[in-house]
């Protein structure tokens, strides 16, 4: 007989100690001792003729395609002062630019030359409903001619200001 686990962990109201991502009693977090400077950079650059919506949608989308892939940029489980856990979440900020389609075309290109972790978003994908038919449509479509609306990338923050420059900060 196969006894059911408790239905503890991240999004549970149960306290962490008793979830599966748990090894415990959460830690007395020590004050930080002053500004925390990131080598690295992670930034998402979006096409500026897209709807808000989109941006949101696109934004939400080529982060997350981040976390799996470079599980470094994931800090540690949150939890409430009640010991309710939360899911962990990027440990450094997401710095979200904007930029015309050769800006975007141009910072593709620089994050390919110098290897960078990175996730795309072409128009194609507004127009499919899963990650099948989304992995389909980026396939279709040669390097040189996809129609970029979104772009995250993750790196040394020298190199990741080369591959954005030219965009400038969402606003």
């Amino acid at each position: 007989m196969n006894a059911e686990p408790p239905s503890t962990g991240p999004l549970s109201t149960e306290p962490l100690s008793t979830g599966p991502l748990s090894t415990g009693p959460l830690p007395a977090e020590a004050a930080p001792a002053g500004p925390v400077r990131f080598d690295t950079k992670i930034a998402v650059l979006l096409r500026d003729d897209l709807e808000t919506w989109q941006r949101l949608n696109v934004t939400a989308f080529l982060v997350s395609g981040l976390g799996p892939s470079v599980p470094e940029v994931v800090g540690e489980p949150y939890a409430d002062a009640d010991g309710v856990g939360y899911l962990p979440m990027f440990r450094q900020p997401v710095l979200v630019f904007e930029g015309t389609k050769e800006t975007l075309t141009a910072a593709h290109g620089k994050a390919l030359s110098r290897a960078l972790p990175r996730a795309l978003f072409t128009s194609d994908l507004f127009t499919t409903g899963n990650d099948r038919d989304n992995r389909a449509a980026v396939r279709a479509v040669p390097t040189a001619e996809l129609d970029l609306v979104g772009l995250a990338v993750y790196g040394a923050r020298g190199a990741v200001d080369k591959v954005v420059k030219g965009a400038r900060m969402h606003h």
